[in-house]
Formats: C-alpha cells, structure tokens, sequence
C-alpha cells in the first residue's frame, strides 16, 4: 500500500480532537474515580431507605452495582449526618477522635442544662417549651446561623466592587459551621471549647449570640451595598 493510502486511512485531526473533548468530559465528570458513571452511591440512612421502598426506587436498583461504603458510613439510629461533617471541622491534623470527644462533650453540657432548666420549670407548659434532645437544638442553631446574601468582588471599569449575591446550600451551612467553631475558640483559658461551644450552640437556638449577630452583620453589609448589586449580572 503506498504512502497517500496510508495517511488516508488515519483519523483526521477534527476525530481526533472531538474524541480526547469526549474523554475530557468524562474525566470531568468522575475526576479521579475507579467507578464507571452508571455506578450507584450506597445508601445508608434508614429514613432514606424507606423513601426508595416507598417510591420503588429500590425495585430498579436491585441489580445496579454500588460504589463500596466509606469509613464514615454508618447504619445506627442514632447517627447524624451534620453532626459528623461538623466533627470534621472541628478535627485538627487528623485527630479525629479527640474532635469527637469534644463535641460529645459538649452535647452533653447541653443536655445537663437544658436538663437543669426542664427541673427548675413549676407548669407543663414551661416544661414541652424546652428542648432536651441536643441533636435538635444543634439542627436548630445551625439553621439561625446560616446567611441568605454574601458578598463577591467584581472589577468593573478598573475599581473592585463587593456585589451582594444569594448564597448556596452548602456554602452557608459551612460558614455557619466555620463561625461556630471560630467563635468557641475565643475563649478565656479557663474555660474549655466543649463549655464554650455548649454556650454558643445553645445561644444561637435562640436566635442570639456572637454568631448570630456575625451573620447579621453580614446581611446588613449587603443591604449597604445593595447599589452594586445589578454588577452581578454585568
């Protein structure tokens, strides 16, 4: 076969290019995984569970393959999701152990004090006021710490604007988070983080406290800059 029948037969540039955006896609896709795109996350919740019984989600997944359960992956009724991804946060160089500790503690400081007010309260209606469950009052601060705006720098014609802008799901949940823990280590040396963060979680299920007036400082700094606010679109 001569040379111009060869050439012939390879792919053209254009195949070539559009196959290695193909793979890149992929790639972008599922960075740096083993699994193939089609593979199922596990599903360990037990309220989850019973939605994909319910729904006859569970049915259809009978024989899809499902990626291997991760080492925090757990099944026991009492696991909480937000709890273990606030324990990663509060984890320094990898003790994950002491983190864990440290918020178990201060779950029971709450405990003891809400405890201690449900004791002190004379009427029924004062006592199904109080809330005894620190998993609840924990969901509950959180919710009251998350912000709804935050601020973006965006160049416009040589000067650097902060441009209020909705914040996501996640980005608020971690700064609630990020702002908690902040402020439970600014403490005096007396007193531990667990005492401390008890304090804290406690004040924001009151709408009160250090964190929750950081994040209203925050929304009013948009409300400051609320001018700058069509830049977002620009």
């Amino acid at each position: 076969m001569s040379l111009s029948g060869v050439l012939r037969k390879l792919p053209n540039f254009n195949a070539i290019h559009s196959h290695l955006n193909f793979l890149g896609r992929i790639a972008r896709q599922q960075p740096y995984s083993m699994y193939q795109p089609f593979v199922k996350e596990p599903t360990y919740n037990i309220e989850k569970l019973k939605e994909l019984i319910e729904s006859g989600e569970a049915k259809k997944r009978e024989f899809v393959p499902v990626k291997a359960a991760k080492s925090d992956h757990n099944v026991s009724v009492f696991h909480d999701e937000l709890t273990s991804k606030f324990i990663n946060m509060v984890m320094e160089k990898g003790h994950k152990e002491i983190a864990t500790k440290l918020v178990e503690t201060a779950y029971m400081k709450i405990k003891q004090m809400q405890l201690a007010k449900y004791y002190k309260a004379t009427t029924d209606e004062e006592r199904a006021e109080i809330e005894l469950n620190p998993i609840v009052i924990f969901h509950k601060a959180l919710e009251n710490c998350k912000p709804v705006l935050q601020l973006t720098p965006i160049k416009r014609g040589g000067a650097t604007y902060q441009v209020p802008i909705p914040i996501k799901e996640n980005r608020a949940r971690f700064l609630a988070m990020k702002w908690m823990i902040l402020e439970s280590r600014e403490k005096e040396r007396k007193v531990h983080f667990p005492e401390r963060l008890a304090y804290e979680l406690l004040d924001a299920f009151n709408n009160t406290g250090k964190v929750v007036k950081r994040k209203q400082d925050l929304h009013k700094q948009c409300e400051t800059n609320r001018a700058y606010a069509h830049y977002r679109w620009g």
